[in-house]
């Protein structure tokens, strides 16, 4: 996942800080941010358009979907939910 640190024209790919990984366009907004821990993304992460809009923010379990996911349109209502257990897609939001 790591395996690009740097763009072509300098702009660096990601930060690891305090188990937090945030990853970057190569214009330097944040494409990425959430915990990160031996190696795996955990809990909570935040996604983000190029323009620097929220996209989705998503839940993972060593590395796996797991827990909610939410996308946003572009005006920030959202656009649908859906419920993942380790990594599988449970149910969309109004599902039962």
């Amino acid at each position: 996942m790591l395996e690009k640190k740097v763009y072509a024209n300098g702009q660096p790919v990601y930060h690891i800080d305090d188990h937090c990984l945030t990853v970057y366009y190569k214009t330097g907004l944040i494409k990425a941010k959430g915990k990160f821990i031996n190696e795996m993304m955990e809990g909570q992460w935040d996604f983000y358009r190029a323009d620097g809009s929220l996209w989705t923010i998503g839940h993972f379990l060593n590395s796996q979907k797991h827990g909610p996911w939410t996308r946003y349109k572009e005006n920030y209502q959202i656009e649908k939910t859906e419920i993942y257990e380790f990594g599988k897609l449970q149910k969309k939001k109004g599902e039962h």
